[in-house]
């Protein structure tokens, strides 16, 4: 993710905080300053957070581990203001998998507030909560608070929240998948739709903000599940072009812009004595006309590490890589030898030509 600084790594998945998540830090600080509580209470206040963040990573953590037992890898987690992301590589398609992997990362958070609840029971700290904030109140039993908040938000049974995938899940076990996701979408929506309505009646502008995080996750899941069960069971080679250019690592970049210019294609597979040697992306060249000029070569701008496909694979999977790369392009490969591209934009014209041939189906029917 852009913006991201990387804080570690554990058991082979690295850590980053986005740059935004230091603007939290910087509210609290001025938050206490407003107050009138001086540089202490920021202090406690910034450690509060940090320790509830540091939370929500064992959060992602669980997880990512429990992916991982179903061999599903995680590419990084990610701190935002807004709470933790953990990026998999894909959501089990097994219901009871996926079931296991959403429930992992609340019941983190149940057992650090048992903990929690445990020792401030057995040390007689455990006191009322009137007047806890942020800012203010017995240190662990805020603690403790915000890990049973967690588990009650990320339960809510709607997209993008764990609840959500618990409930598609479970609905999945006696319905197909597509389905299951399609009415957990719009039970999530409904329950978007309660937020709003609280929101703005109660002049609640963080209920109105939680309600379109809700409303959009929703709607996102919904389309991608869509579209991967659209793309279910076909091979690469019944969607990539075939009709490409290529160009060499001694041409120089005015060529590439003469077939950008002559056609549609954007990137460009960069081919040596036959074998794809690199990938010439229209960001690329235009940064490199920009700062080299156009009589720059090829190959002083290529990507070198790039990642390439086979005819059979299935779509759905590459479509889930194309996401991921954050590539426009991927050449498509069969034992050394190019036979084509395949790009999110052909991808999404084989998905409208499938959905018209549909279309003209049931009309017949």
């Amino acid at each position: 993710m852009k913006w991201s600084f990387k804080l570690g790594e554990f058991a082979g998945i690295g850590v980053y905080v986005h740059a935004t998540f230091f603007l939290l830090i910087v509210w609290l600080v001025a938050a206490s300053w407003l107050h009138g509580q001086g540089a202490a209470a920021a202090a406690i206040s910034v450690l509060f957070m940090l320790v509830i963040f540091a939370c929500v990573v064992l959060h992602e953590f669980g997880h990512a581990l429990a992916a991982r037992k179903f061999g599903i890898k995680t590419r990084d987690i990610t701190l935002l203001p807004i709470g933790g992301v953990a990026r998999l590589e894909r959501m089990p398609r097994e219901p009871l998998q996926e079931l296991w992997v959403a429930l992992a990362g609340p019941l983190v958070n149940v057992a650090i507030a048992a903990g929690l609840f445990t020792w401030l029971l057995f040390t007689a700290a455990l006191g009322p909560g009137q007047g806890m904030s942020v800012t203010g109140g017995p240190f662990l039993l805020r603690v403790l608070a915000a890990n049973v908040f967690l588990v009650v938000f990320n339960m809510i049974p709607a997209f993008p929240m764990d609840g959500g995938r618990v409930l598609r899940a479970l609905l999945a076990t006696r319905l197909d998948y597509t389905r299951a996701t399609q009415i957990a979408a719009v039970l999530g929506q409904g329950i978007a739709l309660l937020f709003g309505f609280a929101g703005i009646f109660g002049g609640n502008p963080m209920l109105l903000f939680i309600a379109l995080f809700v409303w959009i996750g929703a709607e996102q899941e919904s389309s991608l599940t869509q579209i991967r069960s659209a793309l279910g069971g076909i091979p690469v080679a019944r969607a990539m072009v075939t009709d490409f250019r290529t160009v060499s690592p001694d041409d120089p970049l005015e060529h590439a812009v003469e077939l950008i210019l002559t056609g549609s294609q954007q990137d460009f597979p960069v081919v040596s004595a036959g074998a794809v040697v690199g990938v010439l992306t229209r960001t690329d060249l235009f940064r490199a006309l920009a700062n080299q000029g156009g009589n720059a070569r090829v190959e002083a701008v290529m990507k070198r590490e790039f990642q390439v496909v086979d005819p059979a694979e299935m779509l759905e999977g590459v479509f889930a890589r194309l996401q991921e790369c954050e590539c426009r392009t991927l050449p498509v490969v069969r034992q050394g030898r190019l036979e084509g591209i395949v790009t999110m934009d052909n991808v999404g014209e084989f998905l409208a030509i499938q959905a018209a041939l549909a279309g003209r189906k049931r009309a017949w029917a």
